[in-house]
């Protein structure tokens, strides 16, 4: 009994050790008038001054207060603040951040020399470097960039990490002290602490696969051999807020990419992210670095793949902010580390199952490794691609660079079972984000790159009220986006989500787009046993890059838990961000799809006339274009506008469009003919300017814009007398079924149905069908599994059950219950059985407790102890 009881006060100190903060003895202050200011209200309070992590906000660290503690100094922090030019101050605490490689030992063949050359490289491991140099689209297509010229020269790479060993032979020639500082012990010396495991390795391991120099026998070559390498000690001491941040924002308009392959710990259970200043230091990045371009942050996706983790439990890959990159095996398969999430917006090669080979690069001690892993090696990669990028067009953007990776990545040879086509026709997966990068595609494109068009931000916020997801249901709401403060074309899109839940691993979340795109952005966790739920997360996808936002939107959550495991929705949010003009008019790419149109058959002009007007009294579902066709346009007339009438049946265009090209003269137009972006076209279209008929044009993309009313116009005027009649037929409302045009507003689905009609699978429907009911919203929503029909989505809302189970009434609300234990429930025999039972229960334990369990011990047998024992103390045993 002592024993148990011991064990559980340990047990009880161990949870609130583990619930506790951990407290540095470092400061984060937003100190008003300067450097020398800071400087002086530091010392007068005994803070130690160690840097700027923004204009007027600083680094400080106390020398009395322990380096760790679970008290706050609180005292130290009353006086801190108490002075005038002191706005805020927080005292940082201390985070885990686990680096992204896998750490068992592999025994590196250190003897290079062994390696012969190959393909004019005599670095002797090249030949070994088979996600380099194995070609027939099984590598990153590096060695197409090499040949034209483009090394990364020019391009300023950092490795947030545990040091950088700056005199390497292999990275000496490329070292930047410009892009270096260490974090850990405060001065300019990314150097690693050395130990017998050498366990800060990563940082110079990183580094080689980015910038190892070519050409040197000696080790590797870096795929960016030419661009400058820095590193930044960070992650071989305490990590707090302030040290991201100022790490982060190590300057800016010196270093172009911040490559990081460490994060929250992958194990499964933990939910975090940026703290408010890493937060910042994001945002200054994207909007101030590179001379306000943008920098670019490359991030390893994580790897509790053996854990089930997901990264978008991970607010650094989570983030729009990040390029975040997955890993592919050797022979192309997801690796067993890999963590699937939707945020993920491309891959490169890392390591894999056990045959399979590793990555290549520099090590401490001088030395080389053919087993570097995990996703910590692939952000590296990706971050000597990037740099190669820039040397191409140092123009780039930070949104510029996200477009390309998409644009280029290729998913052949990359093994997945949910590879997917999204709305625009291209190919996307949670585990590989759009595939792997391709260095020289990636290159060319970016040569004839013009920038994106602006960043637009729209947020749509559902009306949710306390939505209960019970045990082992599923409960979906819609959101219909009409208009999105210009968001036109989508790239990222968050869902903020708060829930609360009885076991937050149990929860899955799907969000699907107006055009089908359906994303998972929480996959059930299997060690997340947490309570807590989710606060305003913001879960981010890429998935829908380049879609219109326009139409229904549907988040769905699984609650995969036990009988009594509630999950309640309290709030959720969109947050759409992307462009007013589609970025694809203003570059010179066409987007790949997965199916490209054929071309139809020339037709005459009657026979495309009669096409056309029967077309315009013939309901048919219009799906917008989401590919860039490039096609040659005989061009006999000058200055026209083209308008395309689609064939039935058919959403392919013609070769030839002489003849569905309708003309206007010159004094009918209201607009100049202009491209998407507002610019006038070219002189020589100007309508006084003849063309020969032999004239040639290219069309590069075209759109429909449709103008009208969601209501007949002719309906507007009874509007107001008229009432919905949920038993509504067509007999009530004359000349209204699907075909004469009760759906109102339409894209591929119908979106809003005309009055007294519900949607269901994006048709009109009079009345909602079985296992549905009608929302407030005109949509016709799933019941609980348990109900056949219902009036709300609880399975208390039932209103008649399936054939094996009988409603029930209960306190006002209905339940169906299974008719082979509903006579249990009618059954008040067990009320009986069990109240006995507790009573027997009850008198036991008295009689245990008053002379059972405790005996009077008798003075005179041992003085030494008190005057009771326990019963079943034999004399002369010790507690």
């Amino acid at each position: 009994m002592a024993a148990c009881t011991v064990s559980f006060l340990l047990w009880i100190v161990a949870l609130q050790r583990i619930s506790a903060q951990d407290y540095s003895s470092q400061w984060a202050a937003h100190i008003e008038g300067g450097l020398e200011i800071a400087k002086k209200v530091s010392e007068k309070h005994g803070f130690v001054f160690l840097g700027e992590i923004f204009p007027d906000y600083y680094h400080l660290e106390h020398n009395h207060v322990s380096k760790r503690s679970v008290n706050p100094g609180l005292e130290h922090h009353k006086k801190l603040t108490s002075e005038q030019n002191v706005k805020w101050a927080k005292q940082q605490t201390i985070l885990s951040r686990s680096k992204r490689d896998y750490l068992t030992y592999v025994g590196d063949s250190r003897n290079s020399k062994r390696f012969a050359s190959k393909g004019g490289l005599n670095d002797p491991k090249w030949p070994k470097m088979w996600y380099l140099n194995r070609g027939k689209d099984m590598d990153m297509n590096v060695q197409g960039a090499w040949e034209e010229g483009i090394t990364g020269k020019g391009s300023v790479v950092t490795i947030l990490d545990d040091g950088l060993e700056k005199d390497h032979p292999d990275l000496i020639k490329n070292y930047d002290p410009s892009a270096s500082y260490d974090m850990n012990n405060r001065d300019e010396d990314p150097m690693p602490r050395y130990d017998q495991m050498d366990t800060n390795r990563h940082g110079t391991r990183c580094a080689g696969e980015v910038a190892a120099t070519a050409n040197n026998s000696l080790c590797s070559v870096g795929i960016a051999h030419g661009a400058s390498i820095g590193g930044v000690r960070m992650l071989d001491g305490d990590v707090t807020d302030a040290v991201e941040a100022r790490s982060l924002s190590l300057n800016p308009q010196h270093i172009h990419i911040y490559s990081a392959s460490w994060g929250p710990d992958d194990d499964g259970k933990t939910v975090d992210g940026p703290g408010e200043l890493a937060t910042r230091a994001f945002l200054e990045g994207i909007s101030k670095g590179r001379g306000g371009k943008g920098s670019i942050f490359i991030w390893a996706s994580g790897n509790g793949g053996r854990e089930h983790d997901n990264c978008n439990c991970d607010g650094y890959t989570n983030a729009i902010w990040t390029l975040s990159i997955s890993s592919a095996t050797q022979n192309g398969h997801v690796p067993w580390y890999s963590e699937a999430c939707s945020s993920t917006l491309a891959t490169t090669y890392s390591s894999g199952s056990n045959y399979e080979s590793q990555i290549i690069t520099t090590d401490l001690h001088h030395e080389c490794t053919s087993n570097h892993t995990g996703t910590s090696a692939s952000a590296p990669l990706a971050a000597g691609i990037v740099a190669l990028t820039l040397e191409a067009n140092n123009k780039l953007t930070w949104r510029d660079m996200q477009h390309i990776v998409v644009l280029t990545a290729r998913p052949t040879h990359l093994l997945a079972s949910d590879w997917i086509v999204n709305g625009v026709g291209r190919k996307v997966s949670h585990s590989f984000g759009y595939g792997l990068m391709d260095a020289t595609t990636m290159v060319r494109l970016a040569r004839k790159w013009k920038t994106v068009p602006a960043q637009h931000i729209c947020n749509v916020t559902a009306q949710v009220f306390e939505k209960p997801v019970p045990a082992r249901s599923t409960v979906t709401i819609q959101l219909l986006v009409k208009e999105c403060n210009s968001v036109n074309f989508l790239e990222h899109v968050q869902a903020k989500i708060s829930l609360t839940a009885s076991r937050r691993g149990d929860i899955k979340i799907d969000l699907t787009s107006p055009s089908g795109t359906k994303s998972t952005l929480l996959a059930p966790r299997t060690h997340d046993n947490s309570h807590a739920g989710f606060h305003v997360w913001p879960f981010m996808t890429v998935h829908m890059w380049g879609e219109r936002p326009f139409g229904i939107w549907q988040l769905t959550i699984h609650n995969e838990g036990k009988l009594l495991g509630r999950s309640s929705l309290h709030e959720w949010c969109l947050i759409l961000y992307g462009t007013k003009y589609s970025p694809r008019t203003l570059s010179p790419t066409i987007y790949p799809v997965e199916q490209p149109p054929k071309p139809i058959p020339r037709r005459n002009s009657k026979n495309t006339k009669k096409k056309s007007k029967k077309s315009k009294s013939q309901k048919q579902s219009t799906t917008p274009v989401s590919t860039l066709i490039k096609q040659s346009v005989s061009s006999y007339k000058p200055n026209v506008h083209i308008v395309l009438f689609p064939f039935k049946n058919s959403s392919k265009l013609s070769p030839t469009l002489t003849d569905n090209i309708q003309t206007y003269p010159s004094s009918h137009r209201l607009y100049s003919l202009q491209n998407v972006d507002g610019r006038q076209t070219k002189k020589n279209l100007s309508p006084e300017r003849n063309i020969s008929p032999t004239t040639t044009a290219t069309m590069t993309d075209w759109e429909m814009v449709f103008y009208g009313t969601i209501l007949p116009p002719e309906q507007t005027h009874i509007l107001p007398t008229m009432s919905i009649k949920k038993t509504m037929t067509s007999e009530d409302e004359p000349e209204q079924n699907f075909k004469s045009g009760e759906c109102r507003v339409t894209t591929a689905k119908c979106l809003e149905c005309a009055f007294g009609y519900n949607i269901y699978n994006g048709e009109c429907v009079v009345d909602c069908p079985f296992k549905t009911y009608e929302d407030i919203d005109g949509v016709c929503s799933d019941c609980h599994y348990s109900c056949y029909t219902c009036n709300g989505p609880n399975d208390y809302q039932c209103t008649k059950c399936w054939g094996d189970a009988d409603l029930t009434h209960a306190l006002g609300q209905t339940y169906c219950y299974p008719k082979n234990i509903k006579h249990l429930l009618d059954d008040k025999t067990w009320h009986i059985i069990a109240t006995v039972l507790l009573i027997i229960n009850i008198f036991v334990l008295l009689i245990f407790f008053k002379g059972g369990f405790w005996t009077k011990y008798k003075p005179g047998l041992d003085p030494g102890y008190g005057d009771y024992r326990l019963a079943n103390q034999m004399e002369g045993d010790d507690y």
